[in-house]
């Protein structure tokens, strides 16, 4: 694991162990339909993940989710594992699947044109629509 804060966890079944190593302790918030159809709600993850070590690769399945990206689980009991995007190294750990009581701080919302109205978060965070998250992947 690379240096930064480390977070472990597994899933649901513990079939599946994941590490990870993050440069910052930011959480973001995806309000794209996608995210929302996979999860029932926004899609709560640590966005500045710099490494992930799976242990368990054999209970993984993956899907193809886009043209760009793609998300895992367990094969076993479902637990969403990661986002990623199929070139590059941009992973996206849902918080919930390591979080061990870290101070996270929640500080960016993307996809914020497709957020339904029903619901918002107090926070004040950097926000993005999809054009411009598809923008800056372009540009890194």
């Amino acid at each position: 694991m690379k240096d930064g804060m480390n977070a472990r966890g597994s899933c649901l079944c513990g079939a599946v162990k994941v590490a990870v190593a993050a440069h910052k302790q930011n959480v973001g918030a995806c309000h794209c339909r996608m995210c929302r159809t996979w999860g029932g709600g926004p899609l709560l993850a640590l966005e500045s993940v710099e490494d992930v070590e799976i242990e368990g690769e054999e209970n993984v399945s993956v899907y193809a989710s886009s043209d760009w990206a793609e998300r895992g689980f367990c094969r076993r009991c479902g637990t969403h594992l990661f986002y990623r995007l199929k070139t590059g190294d941009h992973y996206a750990v849902p918080v919930g699947l390591v979080d061990g009581g870290e101070a996270w701080t929640f500080d960016s919302q993307i996809f914020i044109d497709q957020k339904p109205a029903y619901y918002r978060f107090a926070n004040e965070t950097h926000n993005m629509t999809g054009q411009e998250v598809f923008e800056a992947f372009q540009g890194s």
